[in-house]
């Protein structure tokens, strides 16, 4: 086989290249390259060559990863499949998070339930430490059965949380009304299932049935187009082009008329607790965000 010898102003182009796109996105669907195991002591396994990551939950001790990556905005999709069967008392917990007293954090947790009875779905924002922004949720399917998509889309017009690609909410950055919003501290990907039958379901009264261990729950295709910390620059810049790439399209990502649509349509049908409307739990008003659109 003939070779051929490149340019040395072509292998600099090159590999000028491929680092800006090394800093926009992260590898996307290999466990062994992207993430760490926290703990778990052997409970959390990467499987099939780094393309499947399982944990486990028994009596003993649950299991947890996070990325080696830290992100400033971007979007980040995960296939996730829940505990089966009697999941009660277990929560899986699937979260962007900075550290830190001040932290900034973007939650989805999956707070399981009786056999048979519907997981809830519970979201919440941290921004500078402060959160109680919590909405909740019962999914339109059993979320045991197969796989589903869970997407975090952050920019720094808004956070949007969506599920199979379908919005199920949507936070605003409201500055300009004086609520923090999440823009400054790059964030890391975190996820565990642990134990938690003293408020998980039903407030508690439902406990963690230790016969059906082990509980596990599995993820597969992480996907993140998003900027990371070692390149926060790239993440200020407005998009230039007049066509959007699927790398870059979360930047200003929003929600159109179909969207929006589809967003009434899961909150009218699917949300069981939404904060904005806890009367009883903010006597004295609101939050501000609360006032405005949720749009």
């Amino acid at each position: 086989m003939s070779s051929c010898k490149v340019p040395m102003n072509m292998v600099f182009l090159l590999s000028l290249f491929t680092t800006s796109l090394m800093a926009m996105t992260a590898s996307a669907g290999n466990f062994f390259q992207d993430f760490d195991i926290t703990f778990g002591d052997g409970r959390a396994k990467i499987l099939n060559g780094g393309q499947l990551l399982t944990l486990n939950l028994d009596k003993a001790s649950g299991s947890g990863f996070k990325s080696k990556n830290e992100y400033l905005f971007g979007r980040i999709d995960m296939q996730i499949k829940l505990v089966s069967g009697n999941s009660a008392g277990t929560v899986t917990a699937y979260y962007l998070s900075s550290e830190g007293p001040t932290h900034d954090e973007i939650d989805f947790e999956f707070l399981g339930n009786s056999t048979g009875e519907p997981y809830t779905l519970h979201t919440n924002v941290f921004s500078q430490g402060k959160g109680n922004r919590e909405q909740q949720f019962q999914l339109w399917f059993d979320p045991t059965k197969t796989f589903h998509t869970y997407s975090i889309v952050w920019n720094s017009q808004r956070i949007i949380f969506l599920v199979d690609n379908i919005p199920i909410r949507v936070f605003n950055n409201l500055e300009s009304a004086g609520v923090p919003f999440p823009k400054n501290q790059p964030m890391r990907i975190y996820s565990s299932l642990w134990n938690a039958d003293d408020w998980a379901t039903r407030g508690g009264l439902v406990k963690t049935d230790w016969t059906q261990a082990p509980f596990t729950a599995s993820y597969r295709n992480f996907k993140a187009n998003a900027c990371t910390a070692s390149s926060p620059s790239s993440c200020a810049s407005s998009t230039s082009t007049n066509s959007l790439t699927e790398q870059s399209a979360w930047k200003t990502q929003g929600l159109d008329a179909a969207g929006r649509n589809r967003l009434r349509w899961v909150q009218q049908k699917f949300m069981v607790y939404n904060y904005c409307s806890d009367l009883k739990r903010f006597p004295q008003g609101l939050p501000a965000e609360c006032k405005r659109s949720r749009f």
